[in-house]
């Protein structure tokens, strides 16, 4: 590392605020561009990056945005996540309704969820804030921030979108599962209730995440019942409304469908990214592991979405996930065994997202 770099990581601990802002600043793009000049002195420099997490908001927000980057790399990830001081900071301050920089706390809070051990996070608990109107677990609070913080309604400076990145990290931990598809006693909801209504968001981080999230609380089979209830999750519509385009059904295929599905206009627009879509269509494959969820699919003519699905989105990932939900769909029951147990047949089975 050049002698004058090194000298610049270095001010970013200078007691003197304006040479710390200085050369953190001059730092953002080194991040990227030469990540390992962080990792210098057993990670000495990301360990004062976490500390100016607190620092003026300007210093806050470069430390954050360098943390956020440097995250991908496996030690620096280890450092961060496995911090129990500095990660209740960052749950302390992202439910800030004055936090400037609760955008980037979302983005490194998601990035962070890929070390197993944030799992943890489903049994912290913190202070209750009082404008948001949760209880004291932290995943409860997160996710009543992702709600009601929706397009800067909680937080002038923050939409929360990237919490739906943690949500879906956070969901491939069967612990997690069951908290999203479990009432909350301080608000008698079902958590997965209410982020769904985010399935069609103009945001395609709020979607892509919602989704990912559905999908993985879905991989918890005894939890199927609850998802397909009407008076449950009732999951069905969230996922169906945005695989659905504006082609013509027979009639017979129409009244069959679910109410929200009947009377869409000709010009209704499927999701345009069609990793969504896969995600979506996964999931539904994920519901037919069990008997009931197969006869509930057919009952409400879920193939002829599924067909037409296949035949106007020119995506091969799509097309194949539409092909594996037909074949469990339309096959007889090949195997009572898988059905009764609820497991999902081995050639059927996908991965987390």
């Amino acid at each position: 590392m050049p002698t004058e770099l090194q000298e610049l990581v270095g001010f970013i601990a200078h007691p003197n605020p304006q040479l710390r802002k200085i050369a953190i600043e001059n730092l953002v793009a080194y991040s990227t561009k030469e990540p390992s000049i962080f990792k210098t002195d057993q990670l000495l420099p990301v360990k004062h990056l976490k500390f100016l997490v607190r620092d003026d908001p300007v210093i806050a927000e470069h430390a954050l945005t360098i943390l956020i980057n440097l995250s991908a790399d496996r030690d620096v990830l280890e450092c961060v996540a496995t911090d129990d001081k500095f990660i209740d900071i960052v749950l302390q301050n992202i439910s800030d309704p004055a936090e400037p920089n609760a955008n980037l706390l979302s983005m490194l809070l998601a990035n962070l969820a890929k070390w197993e051990g944030l799992k943890s996070i489903a049994t912290k608990k913190q202070k209750p804030v009082q404008n948001l109107g949760s209880d004291d677990l932290v995943l409860n609070q997160l996710v009543d921030l992702f709600v009601k913080g929706m397009d800067g309604s909680y937080n002038k400076h923050a939409d929360f979108d990237y919490l739906a990145y943690l949500f879906a990290d956070l969901a491939k931990h069967s612990e997690i599962r069951q908290y999203f598809v479990t009432k909350q006693s301080y608000d008698d909801v079902i958590p997965l209730n209410k982020i769904k209504v985010f399935t069609e968001h103009k945001s395609d981080v709020r979607r892509k995440g919602v989704a990912s999230t559905i999908k993985n609380a879905a991989f918890d089979v005894p939890s199927h019942k609850t998802f397909l209830d009407e008076d449950g999750i009732n999951i069905l519509p969230y996922i169906l409304l945005p695989i659905v385009g504006g082609e013509p059904y027979d009639e017979d295929e129409t009244m069959a469908m679910l109410p929200d599905l009947q009377l869409l206009p000709p010009d209704k627009q499927r999701d345009s990214d069609p990793n969504i879509i896969q995600t979506h269509v996964e999931t539904l494959l994920l519901l037919t592991s069990t008997r009931e969820g197969r006869d509930l699919m057919r009952s409400i003519s879920v193939y002829p979405i599924i067909r037409e699905t296949h035949t106007h989105v020119d995506n091969e990932n799509v097309r194949e996930a539409c092909d594996r939900f037909v074949q469990v769909l339309m096959s007889d029951e090949q195997d009572e065994a898988a059905a009764k147990t609820g497991e999902i047949p081995d050639d059927e089975r996908i991965e987390e997202v």
